[in-house]
């Protein structure tokens, strides 16, 4: 069986080309919108994508299976349940869809979304957003937390009656938000899931909906439009950002190192340096639906790949790349050697803009917790007379958060290199907070 894995760094994302080379024909499960990886493999492996099948609706990528069916002409399969808006053949429990001698069985595995399917090909499981490695996705993204946790375990149950020589290969892997406690490892079984999988070893329904209906992880960003976007008409190729003197009415996304955006920006600019893992989910977090935008970047091609990582997750309307002179202002940083001086004296406010399960493991007293992905909201509400100082675990989302608040006009100093685990290291004083019960 011809087999290519080919995963999205950025968002961990994992898509598959399955086929028969022999008879020159391939099967594509879960297509990325970056389409041209996937026509270069199958003529370097000298077959022809018969069909894209996909195990559902996703809410965290745009899929590709538009532009595979607008500029080539293949045709999509997905189960009936997702009552998409675009032209497809509906799968149903049991469908077998064929590549030469190469057969995928379809099973119907609702709980990440009721249309969830798993295809089974000789051998190989391609669990999409059921089964990942070490864990499962997450219940909460389509229907009610319960519920989708409910459907989940009876799904799970059916997939633990495989053998445990069955391979596993999901559709994500770490650094995506569709699960939790995801493993980097690009693949498993069923026999390593069902020994070391602890949300596997869950023995009642009940008891997988009280571990799994409650999760603190964020939703991906932009997750209706993307679901929209995945489920409507079908989304063809956007054209690359071409060169714009000016930003003119748009929003400036400053996609270059957080370094170079303290040293000088474009003032009002965002700052999210598209060389940090995450791009597109932390741009998605921090831009809003509908804005222009125009990318500020070191190279072309840097605006290239910003490009394709924002439009891999629904954000399409950009405007271009500036290229040209720009008027720039510089953003004051803080080193951590620095901030206790700075906190001893009063003269600055802490804001850790980490999640609420890092904060809770340790922070600096008197800090305020604000997650970085909330602070546009806020805005200059944030100050209280003093400048801010954001701080995070490694002075990535600091520095994004940084980018935000001076946007608004605060008096804002990200700490950019090191954070909280750092600053606990170099004998900071850390407290941790404990709920109820814990």
């Amino acid at each position: 069986m011809l087999f290519r894995q080919f995963v999205d760094e950025d968002l961990g994302c994992a898509s598959y080309l399955v086929g028969d080379a022999d008879a020159g024909e391939a099967l594509l499960i879960d297509p990325a919108y970056a389409i041209e990886q996937y026509l270069v493999a199958a003529e370097q492996e000298g077959v022809r994508i018969v069909r894209v099948l996909e195990t559902h609706t996703h809410a965290d990528h745009v899929s590709g299976h538009g532009r595979l069916a607008l500029e080539h002409g293949i045709p999509v399969s997905i189960h009936r349940d997702a009552s998409a808006g675009y032209p497809h053949e509906p799968l149903d429990d049991g469908r077998e869809l064929t590549a030469g001698s190469v057969t995928a069985r379809t099973i119907h595995t609702p709980g990440h979304r009721p249309e969830h399917c798993c295809f089974l090909v000789d051998g190989t499981l391609f669990t999409g957003d059921s089964l990942f490695v070490g864990t499962v996705a997450r219940p909460d993204l389509a229907v009610e937390a319960r519920e989708g946790a409910e459907g989940m375990f009876r799904s799970l149950q059916r997939l633990l009656e495989l053998t445990d020589d069955v391979q596993v290969f999901p559709g994500h892997v770490a650094g995506s938000l569709c699960g939790t406690g995801m493993s980097p490892a690009p693949s498993t079984t069923i026999g390593a899931e069902r020994r070391g999988n602890p949300m596997l070893a869950i023995a009642t329904v009940n008891d997988f909906v009280d571990e799994t209906s409650d999760s603190a992880t964020p939703r991906p960003p932009n997750m209706e439009r993307i679901v929209e976007l995945n489920r409507g008409p079908f989304v063809g190729d956007s054209p690359a950002p071409a060169p714009v003197a000016s930003p003119d009415d748009a929003i400036v996304l400053d996609v270059r190192s957080a370094d170079d955006f303290a040293a000088g920006h474009v003032p009002g600019a965002l700052n999210v340096p598209v060389a940090v893992k995450g791009f597109g989910t932390r741009t998605g977090f921090v831009l809003r639906r509908g804005e222009r935008i125009v990318l500020h970047a070191s190279t072309p091609a840097e605006a290239q790949l910003a490009a394709r990582r924002l439009r891999a997750v629904g954000l399409l309307e950009l405007r271009g790349y500036l290229d040209g002179p720009q008027e720039l202002e510089p953003l004051e940083t803080v080193e951590l050697d620095d901030l206790e001086e700075l906190l001893r004296g009063g003269e600055v406010d802490v804001i850790d803009v980490r999640e609420l399960e890092e904060r809770d493991s340790g922070f600096i007293p008197g800090s305020r917790h604000i997650p970085y992905r909330l602070l546009r909201a806020y805005g200059a509400a944030v100050a209280d007379g003093k400048p801010v100082v954001t701080i995070c675990e490694s002075g990535a989302r600091a520095a994004v958060a940084a980018s935000v608040l001076a946007a608004a006009g605060v008096d804002v100093r990200p700490v950019l290199h090191g954070g909280i685990a750092d600053w606990h290291r170099a004998g900071g004083h850390t407290v941790e907070f404990r709920r109820c019960g814990s």
